[in-house]
């Protein structure tokens, strides 16, 4: 269990040890506040203080750091803090009735803490298990899939009588692969050193070339060039005692997506050697993973990795016995925020900062990591990167289609068979993936997350591939069951939720996005929300600061356009009816002063 916060001499000194580790570096200042929450439980300002004096930090830029973040607490939480994936996938399973039922349970109250400090019980946006929900994460370290009404029963008793983590049902926290489907990056042997060989034998320029020829783009959806990525970082001047950095993304925040979880989990050897072989081509010493915090429990698997590369001469100093050749990886765990997903967010995390975009340019790869050209590059894309500088560029080039070389990873979830991970050359239609699943009577397809595009039956022979349908990688399934507003309510909740507000079109625009959907699930919408709706999504597009701002309002531009009928029935009110409850807003008002007479009432005019 954590230390009790109160005991001043022990906070000092796990704060103390953790300083000691991170060598009290401002950049690792988000790996320390979470290393000791995971110590203490939560994080008091005694404890911010603490941090802040050791890092050369005011205690209030520590509090701003840590409150952007929601996986750092300023409050307690319980000794057990159970979180549900709230991701939509989840709520088709019926996650939040189970969540009210532990609640009920464990006498915690909604979004709050039990009485006597063991529990507490909320949400997070997705835990990266759509293909085996509802999941639940714990203390943000486990995580229990497969939640169903038993579960949840004994759970509970396992909570209730204080049973250790570590006690726990081992089944419990199994997570599958569930690969149903792969072809050349997960049927790949595991990489030892042969991409390493391969490029240093062929030579750097050579290899970059190679990667040139594959016509390789990057898999977190944007789709750049990553030859011509790495090619624009090796151009930039590398400041006087630095060098170039090397970033793995593998916050893969999307909810509905989860193949990067499997290849962390299955091809973390292919992931490491492709940052390595990046760092061959760029004479970079640096590099880091940046690990989503959903996924604290891959941290010491992956660690195990490292070390082993380490100790076979493929990491650290003189890679491969040549003189020179100096790289080495850590990782960074993240503490839940999903824009940090947008690569120079990412970069002001591994910084020790709040998680705001930065303004491009100067571009990653001109100023990145402590102002040092990085590249940014998927999981997929490192995987792909390192079986290239294997294998050769033509190899690659000839799988999927002109304009998509190579193959692409779907994590498929929501109504369907077989959720799961299913590896296709670019160039497959929804529709084939729909059979190979098991989907039947599909009204829906969201492609590419909340972020994506949804897609009705009669575009299901479209293909996959950056000249029609580029993804991410989620590819959530909605049968005729589904109501496909709610589904789009679902999306709103999430971007208002995770819109990191520092610019005022998403910080609001998502806000009353979400309002106006409160408003129609309601029953008091009509026409008029219909038109504020459009507006607000014409508002988004090209006024937010970067481009998650622009996305949000995606799923709901889609489903008005092809389920329309959704919504035409909330808008049943002939004139326009205020959302808003002027006189309930008054209620604590009233409270206060006592108050009940008429005077203390104000009539609510459409």
């Amino acid at each position: 269990m954590p230390i009790h916060c109160t005991d001043e001499a022990r906070l000092s000194a796990t704060v103390t040890g953790v300083l000691r580790r991170h060598g009290a570096r401002r950049e690792a200042l988000v790996q320390i506040l979470r290393e000791v929450q995971e110590r203490t439980g939560w994080l008091p300002r005694s404890a911010l203080a603490l941090v802040a004096a050791g890092v050369g930090l005011t205690p209030a830029i520590v509090e701003g750091v840590a409150s952007f973040y929601r996986f750092l607490h300023l409050q307690p939480v319980g000794h057990f803090h159970l979180l549900w994936s709230d991701n939509v996938t989840d709520r088709m399973q019926g996650s939040h009735a189970l969540a009210q039922e532990l609640r009920r349970l464990l006498a915690v109250p909604a979004g709050g803490l039990s009485a006597d400090g063991r529990a507490s019980v909320g949400f997070a946006s997705c835990t990266g298990l759509g293909d085996q929900g509802p999941a639940l994460l714990v203390n943000q370290q486990h995580v229990v899939t497969r939640m169903d009404s038993q579960r949840v029963h004994d759970l509970a008793d396992m909570v209730r009588n204080q049973v250790p983590l570590a006690d726990w049902p081992a089944h419990w926290m199994q997570v599958d692969d569930q690969v149903r489907r792969s072809d050349v990056l997960l049927d790949a042997p595991s990489l030892q050193g042969q991409a390493l060989q391969a490029t240093q034998a062929r030579g750097a320029q050579a290899t970059m070339s190679e990667l040139s020829a594959s016509r390789l783009r990057g898999r977190g959806g944007a789709g750049f060039s990553t030859a011509r990525k790495w090619a624009l970082c090796l151009a930039a001047p590398v400041p006087e005692g630095g060098t170039r950095v090397v970033v793995c993304n593998a916050d893969e925040g999307e909810p509905g997506t989860f193949k990067d979880r499997v290849l962390l989990s299955r091809q973390a050897d292919a992931v490491f050697e492709g940052m390595t072989v990046a760092a061959r081509l760029l004479d970079a010493r640096t590099g880091l993973l940046y690990l989503r915090g959903e996924y604290r429990y891959l941290l010491d698997p992956l660690e195990s990795v490292l070390a082993r590369r380490r100790a076979r001469g493929l990491l650290g100093r003189n890679i491969l016995g040549v003189e020179g050749f100096d790289f080495d990886i850590a990782i960074h765990v993240g503490a839940g925020a999903y824009v940090c997903g947008e690569e120079s967010a990412l970069i002001e995390s591994l910084e020790g900062k709040r998680g705001t975009p930065r303004i491009r340019p100067p571009f990653p790869v001109e100023r990145g990591y402590l102002g040092q050209p990085t590249v940014v590059n998927n999981v997929e894309t490192f995987c792909a990167a390192a079986q290239i500088a294997w294998h050769g560029g033509t190899w690659w080039s000839a799988i999927g289609t002109p304009d998509s070389s190579g193959t692409k990873l779907h994590a498929v979830s929501g109504d369907c068979e077989r959720p799961g991970v299913y590896e296709y050359p670019f160039g497959v239609t929804v529709a084939q993936v729909l059979h190979d699943c098991g989907a039947r009577d599909t009204q829906a397809v969201q492609v590419g997350g909340p972020s994506g595009r949804c897609l009705a039956d009669h575009e299901f022979q479209r293909r996959m591939g950056f000249e029609d349908l580029p993804t991410a990688g989620a590819f959530m399934v909605f049968d005729r069951s589904r109501d496909m507003f709610e589904v789009a309510h679902a999306f709103a909740q999430f971007f208002a939720h995770e819109s990191c507000g520092f610019c005022t079109p998403c910080r609001v625009g998502t806000a009353l996005v979400l309002q106006r959907m409160d408003k129609l699930a309601a029953g008091l919408g009509s026409g008029w929300d219909r038109t504020d709706l459009d507006d607000l999504d014409t508002l988004m597009q090209g006024t937010t600061h970067c481009g998650l701002g622009a996305s949000s309002t995606h799923a709901l531009r889609d489903t008005l356009e092809r389920f329309g009928a959704a919504y035409d029935k909330r808008l049943r009110q002939p004139r326009f009816t205020p959302g808003f409850d002027l006189d309930g807003e008054l209620e604590p008002a009233r409270r206060a002063t006592g108050r009940d007479d008429p005077h203390a009432h104000l009539e609510q005019k459409g």
